[in-house]
C-alpha cells in the first residue's frame, strides 16, 4: 500500500519548510564536511534507511554510509551511519534524520526487551494499530528489527472480530463464513473475553485467531486446552514486562502488545561534524 503522504517528506515540510535560514546564512555553499550520527545510550538501532532517504531528499550529492543495520545493538558512542557533503545540507537534515532514528531505535529497543523476556515460551510478540499516525510502516519496520512479528498493518488486510462489531447483533456464523467464502486464505480472529465465548467461537472453523483480551494467566491456559487444529490463540490487554512471561507460559500462541508502538520512549542520537571533507 502506498501511503497518501510520504512521511520522510512531510517531516521535511514541517521542519524545513522554504528553507534552512540559519546554515543559509552561516554556513558557505560551497562548504564541505564529512559527519556521524551516534548512539549515546544501549540501544537496537532501526531508521537507517529513514534517515538515509532524509538526505537523499534534501541534497542527491550527500553521500550515506550505514555503519549499522537496523536490529543491531549499539552501546554509547557507536556510529551508525557517516555522511558526507555539503555542510548545509548535512545539518539542515539532521534533526528530522535524529528524530526517525531516535524515535524507531526507541520501538525497536522496547520490542526487543520484550522478545528477550518470552524467549524459549513458544510465545511470539506482535505489535498492533496503535501507531503514530503517518508512521505505521516505519514503526512496524523498526518492530521487526527488534525481533517481533507485525500483526495486521491495518483494517484492509485481515478480519479482526471485536465487541464493538458484536454488538450489532450480527449472524457470527454465516458472516464468518462469508468472509472466507469471498477471501480464502485471509486471517480472521474473534476477540473473546470470557470462556463462555471462546467454547462459542473454537467451533468456527474459518476462524483462524482467537483473541483473549485481558484474561488472567489461569484464564488463558484453560482457554488454550480448548484448542482444535489449526486454531491460535493470542493475548492480548494488561501486557508488561513484568507479566508478560506468565503470560507466555500459558501456551498462548501470540502476545500482542501496543507498549511497543505508543508508548516507546525516544532514544538519544547525535551528530557531530568530524572535518572538513578532502
Amino acid at each position: 500500500m502506498t501511503l497518501p503522504v510520504d512521511p520522510i517528506q512531510n517531516a521535511l515540510v514541517e521542519d524545513v519548510g522554504p528553507g534552512d535560514l540559519t546554515s543559509t546564512f552561516l554556513v558557505p555553499a560551497d562548504h564541505q564536511s564529512e559527519a556521524r550520527i551516534f548512539a549515546k545510550e544501549d540501544a537496537v538501532v532501526a531508521g537507517i534507511e529513514a534517515a538515509r532517504e532524509v538526505y537523499h531528499q534534501i541534497d542527491p550529492k550527500i553521500a550515506i554510509t550505514p555503519r549499522r543495520k537496523d536490529g543491531d545493538s549499539v552501546q554509547p558512542g557507536d556510529t551508525v551511519l557517516e555522511i558526507t557533503g555539503p555542510t548545509r545540507s548535512i545539518l539542515t537534515g539532521e534533526r528530522v534524520a535524529l528524530n526517525f532514528i531516535q524515535r524507531l531505535s526507541g520501538v525497536a529497543t522496547v520490542t526487543r526487551k520484550f522478545v528477550d523476556a518470552v524467549t524459549g515460551s513458544g510465545a511470539e510478540i506482535l505489535d498492533t494499530r496503535k501507531t503514530t499516525p503517518g508512521l505505521r510502516a516505519l514503526e512496524k519496520a523498526a518492530v521487526k528489527a527488534g525481533g517481533a512479528r507485525n500483526h495486521r498493518m491495518g483494517l484492509f488486510d485481515a478480519v479482526m472480530v471485536k465487541d464493538n462489531h458484536l454488538l450489532a447483533h450480527p449472524d457470527l456464523p454465516a458472516a464468518i463464513q462469508e468472509i472466507r467464502r469471498k477471501h480464502p486464505k485471509l486471517l480472521i480472529e474473534v476477540e473473546a473475553d470470557s470462556i463462555e465465548q471462546v467454547r462459542e467461537f473454537v467451533r468456527l472453523e474459518a476462524v483462524n485467531v482467537i483473541l483473549l483480551d485481558n484474561m488472567s494467566p489461569e484464564e488463558i491456559r484453560k482457554c488454550v486446552a480448548l484448542r482444535r487444529p489449526g486454531l491460535k490463540f493470542e493475548a492480548s490487554g494488561g501486557v508488561s514486562l513484568m507479566t508478560v512471561r506468565a503470560i507466555a507460559e500459558t501456551g498462548v500462541d501470540y502476545i500482542s502488545v501496543g507498549q511497543l508502538t505508543h508508548s516507546a520512549p525516544s532514544i538519544d542520537f547525535s551528530l557531530e561534524l568530524c572535518a572538513i571533507a578532502k
